[in-house]
């Protein structure tokens, strides 16, 4: 009976391990999707009171506004690179290689920062004010994005120490590749607010 037992049992392979649900990933999802709506609410403000003025021929910005392209070029390339190496650590810790993860974290957090410094100097050169509507626009549009690249250096942070602590692998590293869809998309964010905001004026 034994035999037969184990005659009946040869060739099954195991069980497989189940599916580890990705909800972090969900997470961050869902919280983007909330995030783009309040800037397509906002950037739709946006367009209206500018086509607004171009009907009726009158000048959109202030007389004293002046916004410059070069410092929002600077701070596109910047994130544009950001972009880049936060997926540089994904991709190290999917090969297991961590010094290069840690250097490509602290890199992006890095960036994060300068691109937080450029708009708080971009902001200084503009001259622009919160009293009037086009003002709060844009100091609400670029405010709000600025507090979402902050969020996006806690959250690669947060991921840092996670990794420090040896919870992400090759096999495991769904915390970083949700930190990484959380920055490329408020990179995608900037690309469309610096057209529409720095180009278009």
């Amino acid at each position: 009976m034994a035999v037969a037992l184990a005659d009946d049992t040869i060739g099954v392979p195991p069980q497989a391990p189940p599916a580890r649900p990705r909800l972090l990933i969900v997470a961050t999802s869902f919280v983007l999707v909330g995030i783009g709506t309040a800037f397509a609410g906002l950037l739709g403000i946006y367009l209206d009171a500018h086509n607004a003025a171009v009907k009726e021929g009158v000048t959109f910005l202030p007389d004293n506004v002046n916004i410059e392209l070069t410092p929002g070029n600077v701070a596109l390339f910047g994130l544009l690179i950001s972009s880049v190496i936060v997926q540089w650590a994904v991709y190290s810790i999917a090969v297991n290689d961590r010094p290069r993860a840690y250097l490509a974290l602290g890199v992006t957090a890095l960036l994060g920062a300068a691109y937080i410094n450029s708009m708080c100097w971009y902001w200084i050169r503009m001259g622009i004010t919160v009293h009037t509507k086009v003002g709060a626009l844009i100091f609400s549009i670029t405010g709000l994005h600025v507090a979402m690249v902050g969020g996006g250096i806690l959250f690669v942070a947060l991921m840092s120490f996670r990794a420090l602590g040896g919870e992400f692998s090759g096999r495991d590293r769904e915390g970083l590749t949700a930190a990484a869809i959380y920055w490329h998309a408020s990179v995608v964010i900037y690309i469309v607010i610096w057209f529409t905001i720095f180009v278009t004026k």
